[in-house]
């Protein structure tokens, strides 16, 4: 299940240790199979016990932590007209750690869905899911055309680019979408144009040239979080 063709022909995605195979149950993901040596203290139904070397064949993970699950992929979700509440909208983000740490910080701040355009890299892959912490079982991931739903949205469309107002001193809402770009384009000429209102995240010296994209999407909801409280 490491390639995407793979997931989609089957229907199915991996997880792995106790934290995230443990928060998907939970929030009632279809198990289709574990793989679990004694010490895992989960259900053990559908479970098939192995050892920690069989274990170690079976995992993507260079020190495997006790389980080993296949779960059904999730039911694509209809994209409506986004109205309400914060969102995060991905455009083009390819390293799995990153949009598995976005996915973490949407959860961190109770952001219920984050909307990926399709050249995305894929959530359900065992390196996001791995890097989500158990997050993706709370977080509704959504596959669009991005330009669609930025373009049909009644809340302001934000985005931090170096044109934009200094985010600190910015009145921001409690309803929007955060919009994050690609890791060395940034966000794209389609959607840049369609951004309603632009932010900064000011450096303090003249330092590096930019902030990893998952550290500027935490600093960002952070800042609509404090600022957006009703």
């Amino acid at each position: 299940m490491e390639l995407k063709k793979f997931r989609k022909r089957e229907g199915l995605f991996v997880a792995e240790g106790p934290k995230v195979v443990g928060d998907l149950i939970a929030a009632g993901y279809v198990v289709h199979q574990l793989f679990a040596t004694p010490e895992w203290r989960g259900p053990r139904e559908q479970c098939q016990d192995v050892t920690a070397d069989e274990l170690q064949r079976l995992s993507f993970l260079q020190h495997p932590q006790q389980v080993l699950a296949l779960f059904q992929l999730p039911a694509a979700t209809v994209c409506g007209q986004h109205s309400s509440g914060l969102a995060i909208a991905i455009d083009g983000v390819q390293d799995p750690g990153n949009l598995g740490t976005i996915i973490r910080i949407a959860d961190w701040f109770d952001i219920p869905t984050i909307y990926c355009s399709e050249d995305t890299v894929d959530a359900y892959s065992p390196k996001v899911v791995q890097a989500t912490m158990g997050s993706i079982a709370r977080v509704n991931i959504v596959y669009t055309n991005l330009a669609d739903v930025v373009n049909r949205a009644i809340v302001p469309v934000y985005a931090t680019l170096l044109d934009g107002n200094n985010i600190y001193h910015e009145q921001l809402p409690s309803d929007a979408i955060i919009v994050m770009g690609n890791e060395g384009n940034g966000i794209s000429p389609a959607i840049r144009q369609l951004i309603t209102h632009k932010l900064l995240i000011p450096p303090f010296h003249q330092g590096p040239d930019s902030l990893n994209v998952a550290v500027a999407t935490a600093i960002v909801c952070s800042e609509f979080r404090r600022k957006g409280q009703k």
